[in-house]
């Protein structure tokens, strides 16, 4: 189990999905890119990288395209078989194999803070 105060320094946010595609030579992965709402110095959309192991779920992964779902992204990068990753993806899925991706409501704008 973790302390509470450790899970308070988990940063949890709304990221809406631009693009979503196989990742060569993988079962499972996906790279997506995602919009939180950052921006460079100049104003420009930097949207993060993040490799997600659900494709299995999305036989086109077209379909996440414009989906907003909640992320964690406050973890250290990660390489996945040579991809860069800056964050993880929450979903669920059950022993009887349903799947659901942790999407807010539509009211919830990019980038915001869960808590």
């Amino acid at each position: 189990m973790i302390t509470f105060e450790e899970f308070k320094k988990i940063e949890i946010r709304a990221g809406k999905i631009l693009s979503a595609e196989k990742i060569p030579d993988t079962d499972k992965l996906l790279k997506l890119s995602v919009d939180f709402g950052e921006k460079d110095p100049a104003g420009s959309a930097v949207p993060r990288q993040i490799v997600s192991g659900i494709s299995l779920h999305f036989t086109d992964a077209a379909v996440l395209v414009g989906k907003t779902c909640m992320f964690v992204t406050n973890l250290e990068p990660r390489t996945i078989k040579g991809y860069e990753s800056n964050g993880v993806l929450f979903a669920v899925s059950d022993s009887l194999g349903n799947f659901s991706l942790l999407e807010p409501s539509p009211t919830i704008h990019v980038g915001s803070l869960a808590g």
